[in-house]
């Protein structure tokens, strides 16, 4: 007769009920920081790719010849410094994080026909296929989301002004 006493003793104490409560949230809040985290990084790194890619077409844009559409040249000769445009800062250091790849840099030119001085006006475009890897992606299976990388392509054009 006596556990009668202590089991509602017992039932009625609360002294761990706080940590309780923290351990069943504890995963939810582990996730929310690891969505946090991946989705930052995800957005610096396309927003970095696509600074790079901006820089690349200006950069293509000066270096052309204004006459590429009449004379039939080639933008690919320019790929590989282009690559390097869109993978690093003027001092040569990687500006993406580890996770974080370009797969291809590639560069074409179109000519948009019109009454424009000298006939058509060259336009080249640059792209860059982008692969992130996700660190984090086992927390994320945890929530339901199921993802380790994304590839993505990031463009942009100009007119060609020699």
């Amino acid at each position: 007769m006596r556990t009668a006493p202590r089991l509602s003793r017992f039932h009625r104490a609360e002294d761990g009920a706080a940590l309780v409560e923290f351990a069943l949230l504890l995963p939810i809040f582990m996730l929310f920081i690891g969505l946090a985290v991946e989705g930052g990084r995800t957005f610096w790194a396309y927003q970095t790719t696509i600074t790079g890619v901006r820089d690349a077409t200006r950069y293509l844009g000066r270096v052309v010849e204004s006459d590429a559409c009449t004379t039939g040249a080639s933008t690919t000769r320019w790929d590989t410094r282009l690559a390097q445009i869109v993978r690093t800062d003027l001092d040569g250091d990687t500006l993406l994080p580890a996770a974080v790849d370009i797969d291809s840099v590639t560069s074409s030119l179109d000519c948009i026909g019109g009454a424009y001085r000298g006939g058509a006006a060259p336009v080249a475009t640059v792209t860059a296929t982008l692969r992130i890897r996700y660190p984090f992606s086992g927390l994320m299976r945890l929530g339901g989301i199921d993802v380790d990388t994304v590839t993505t392509t990031v463009s942009d054009s100009t007119r060609i002004i020699g």
